[in-house]
């Protein structure tokens, strides 16, 4: 009698186009109900990165060519040592930073808006914030984290920085279409004239799984849809995150163990089986942690 041998769903590292750090950690000023990594001010899992590692492994990303840097955490101003890392990392390439806006100083975007026009490069934020009323983001984030948020914006776009602001799908869809357009009409009050949106879907992870329902046994891809499907798309065939662990396929499964490839890029420079349920996800939506440019979530 023959066996049948599953195949899995591999995806190779096809090119290192991006290069993350998890550079707070899972330490967060907030405790989002959805939060996929459960971050929180009491969550050290995982912890921050030095200026020194980071700088490190921008050297390490010359050689594969990396062509853009992402800050994320928790939230990544806790980290004292992060004005000085973007600055550093400037030198390098485009960065990114995942913030929720609540914790923003003039005195640091100051910087950061001087080492941006001295640079080659160019410095986005994506701010997090889950509707446009206080109503529907603080049952989520907390306590008058709109009213602070929308305060960070207020300085990210007096600097003449223009923020992406990204909000996790917590309503109906039917809902979309009215919730964006209050949303820009919010932030046009705040003085950001033509705001750019990013909508992402839930991760079933973390905070999230029990806030509502974590992944079934079905939310799987499978060796035989990658058939024929572009896996540019997914995060992990362009992508590795640099965490105080080592380095990690994705930012969304970091908890995972399995997740860790290696202490270096070299390491990290293999296939992965994306047989998660967060996987899923990512098939269904595509690369949804990388910037909109043509992604079909953004919303303009």
């Amino acid at each position: 009698m023959s066996l049948t041998v599953q195949r899995l769903p591999i995806v190779e590292l096809g090119s290192l186009d991006e290069l993350w750090f998890q550079v707070a950690g899972t330490r967060c000023n907030l405790t989002c109900t959805h939060c996929f990594i459960s971050c929180s001010p009491h969550n050290d899992s995982f912890g921050f990165l030095s200026f020194e590692e980071v700088e490190r492994r921008l050297l390490e990303s010359v050689e594969w060519g990396v062509k853009e840097f992402y800050f994320t955490g928790g939230e990544p101003f806790l980290n004292p040592d992060l004005v000085g890392i973007l600055e550093r990392t400037l030198d390098f390439g485009p960065a990114t930073v995942l913030t929720n806006g609540t914790v923003l100083k003039p005195e640091w975007l100051e910087r950061l808006r001087a080492a941006e026009q001295r640079s080659l490069y160019s410095l986005e934020f994506r701010v997090s914030i889950d509707g446009p009323t206080p109503e529907l983001n603080d049952p989520i984030r907390g306590p008058r984290t709109f009213e602070r948020a929308m305060h960070g914006i207020e300085l990210l776009v007096e600097f003449d920085f223009l923020p992406i602001i990204t909000m996790t799908r917590v309503w109906d869809e039917s809902q979309e279409t009215e919730i964006l357009g209050d949303f820009r009409e919010v932030l046009q009050q705040h003085g950001y004239a033509r705001p750019r949106l990013k909508v992402l879907p839930r991760l079933l992870l973390g905070a999230e799984a029990n806030r509502t329902c974590g992944y079934s046994s079905s939310d799987r891809v499978t060796a035989e849809m990658l058939d024929g499907y572009d896996t540019t798309q997914l995060v992990c065939q362009h992508s590795r995150v640099v965490t105080d662990r080592g380095i990690a396929v994705c930012p969304i499964l970091i908890d995972s163990s399995e997740a860790i490839l290696g202490d270096t890029l070299h390491a990290a420079n293999c296939g992965f089986a994306i047989n998660h349920g967060a996987c899923a996800t990512c098939f269904q939506f595509g690369a949804i942690c990388t910037n909109p440019s043509s992604r079909p979530l953004e919303s303009r």
